[in-house]
């Protein structure tokens, strides 16, 4: 789609605020080319002449067009501006919308700064398109447009020799235009990179100072801003080379026009108020193409800028409703996977997965990190795409079933914990804004999270750092998975909910979800045995299979891979295996 096309779907909505703001501009253009009128009289007129009735009429004329003039570039200024933010905060956002639409895969390949760059920089540069970009290429225009008039009017050959300049001053624009647009595009990428770099210094501060590595993150920050200087600098080299011609040849109009405008004052061909005329037409003329080279470089960075916008308002999430698209379920809570395979980046994280775990029931997967548990639950909520087999939900495949709906049933308290900078309240009420406070005491009660929380100085109104800082990991999961809780699934997924946690206090919160009314599927993601012993079925994971199968007892009696963790340390699979999550 054509950048000017893109941007005029969302201007047409505001045209005539926009329109009647350039209007204005150019009634404001044309009133500035007046001026050198008047002073060319009054030079004529009044001082050659020595009429000085017209001297008060004049000076009131010139002072009246300044207010006016004046006035109107108030008004023409306000208007574009007003239009350009509209429309630019239509633009943003869609774009967020657009954003928060996006599936796993997008975020996995697009980096955050990147992302932000976009929302940020890449916006301002279409905004300034519109409140100044377009503004003085118009008025540029409508001044060439009657100064070419004005001076042709007073004398032609004079005129002319002033136009045989222009065709020299068009080339060297079309040529600069032409090798700028890649030098932005580069810096706008490293601009990127940098963004990336600052984002991932600010978020992972603590493990920075935790290995003493501030030197190697200064290291690599100057490495990446070095490189955006350097950009910047070969934006700064194309100017260097092609502004200088265009400014000698813009200069070069008033040294014909001091010898050209000299012979015909001194032949008689013009007067001397026609020369002042000509001299204030000639800098109005000049002026635009002054700005020629501007307007073409920040034209063309709002090219570089308005695609990348539109590359991520266009992209095309891969987890999409497609067929039925079932939106009111009475879930029971079967969970069944038929020959589920599934890879990531060429990598196989499941390999023809079979197994169903009945309504009510509590299934747990254990495994060394890397044997595919925390992909799984991704499966299922659909953040990300089986590559083979089929995922039922009360036997009903889950790609019939509406994406907001599925996860409005299925609700998982995350492995990779994220809190808000919000209250402790805002936070676990995040899935449920309009839920009772008793109902958020009630659930942080069952996450064991009640305790502590009262012990802040504003209870549950404590405002939680960025990310949570400020808590422990225990506590940052007890949030969490009062925040889950509060949703009231059909299926709840417990992602190593509890790895941060003592074993009394885990043992505290299961009890309590075993007390609850209510009997939902219940799957847990853990590397601790004392963790599922109690589970209705438990799934040993091992390289994306499922190796063993069965209850506590059962899987004990068998004496492979879970009797030899258990009999080794009662606690953590990863002590025998060297295996690597990769999802």
């Amino acid at each position: 789609m054509s950048n000017i096309k893109w941007l005029w779907g969302y201007l047409k909505k505001y045209k005539w605020l926009y329109g009647a703001g350039l209007l204005l501009l150019a009634i404001f253009s044309v009133l500035s080319l007046y001026v050198p009128q008047i002073l060319g009289r009054l030079v004529d007129d009044v001082i050659m002449a020595e009429n000085t009735d017209l001297l008060k009429p004049l000076l009131l004329s010139l002072i009246a067009a300044t207010l006016f003039r004046t006035s109107l570039s108030y008004m023409h200024s306000y208007l574009q501006e007003k239009a350009s933010q509209n429309v630019i905060h239509d633009i943003r956002t869609n774009t967020y919308e657009r954003l928060n639409k996006q599936d796993f895969p997008f975020f996995d390949k697009n980096r955050t700064g990147d992302i932000m760059a976009r929302m940020t920089g890449d916006m301002d540069a279409v905004r300034h398109l519109l409140a100044h970009v377009i503004p003085q290429l118009l008025k540029g225009i409508v001044t060439l447009i009657f100064a070419i008039w004005m001076m042709l009017e007073i004398n032609v050959v004079f005129a002319l020799c002033i136009f045989a300049l222009s065709p020299v001053t068009c080339l060297i624009t079309g040529k600069f235009a032409k090798v700028i647009l890649p030098t932005l595009q580069e810096s706008r990428h490293q601009f990127s990179r940098l963004n990336t770099a600052v984002q991932e210094n600010v978020s992972g501060h603590r493990v920075v100072k935790a290995f003493a590595n501030e030197d190697f993150e200064i290291h690599k920050f100057d490495k990446e801003n070095e490189a955006f200087k350097e950009k910047n600098l070969n934006i700064s080299k194309m100017w260097e080379k092609y502004l200088p011609p265009l400014d000698f040849m813009v200069n070069l109009v008033f040294f014909v026009i001091l010898l050209v405008g000299g012979y015909f004052v001194s032949k008689a061909s013009i007067t001397v108020g026609e020369l002042v005329i000509f001299q204030g037409l000639a800098h109005r003329f000049n002026m635009p193409m002054r700005m020629i080279g501007w307007l073409t470089s920040d034209f063309q960075r709002f090219n570089a800028s308005s695609s990348k916008i539109q590359e991520l308002m266009y992209a095309e999430p891969k987890i999409k409703n497609v067929g039925i698209r079932l939106n009111d379920l009475d879930i029971k809570g079967k969970v069944e996977f038929k020959d589920v395979s599934f890879a990531y980046r060429q990598n196989v994280v499941l390999d023809n997965l079979n197994f169903v775990i009945e309504p009510g029931q509590t299934a747990a997967f254990i495994g060394a990190t890397g044997s595919g548990k925390s992909t799984i639950m991704n499966l299922i909520l659909r953040f990300y795409e089986t590559d083979e087999g089929l995922i039922l939900i009360d036997r009903i495949n889950i790609k019939n079933i509406d994406l907001k709906t599925l996860r409005d049933k299925v609700s998982i308290a995350m492995q990779d914990i994220f809190l808000f900078t919000d209250t402790i309240k805002g936070n676990i009420s995040y899935g449920v804004p309009d839920a009772s406070f008793d109902d958020i005491v009630k659930v942080a009660q069952i996450a064991e999270a009640d305790e502590f929380i009262q012990e802040f100085p504003e209870g549950y109104d404590t405002i939680i750092g960025e990310r949570g800082v400020g808590l422990s990991g225990g506590q940052r999961q007890r949030i969490a998975l009062a925040r889950t809780l509060l949703k009231d699934p059909d299926i709840l997924i417990l992602d190593d909910t509890t790895s941060s946690l003592d074993i009394e206090t885990e043992f505290k919160i299961q009890k309590a979800l075993q007390k609850l009314n209510r009997k939902r599927t219940t799957l847990l993601i853990t590397h601790r045995i004392s963790s599922v012993m109690k589970a209705d079925q438990i799934f040993v994971m091992d390289r994306g299979r499922i190796v063993e199968r069965g209850t506590h007892n059962d899987l004990l009696k068998k004496k492979g891979l879970y009797y030899d963790v258990y009999m080794n340390q009662m606690g953590d699979f990863n002590q025998s295996s060297d295996t690597k999550e990769v999802i």
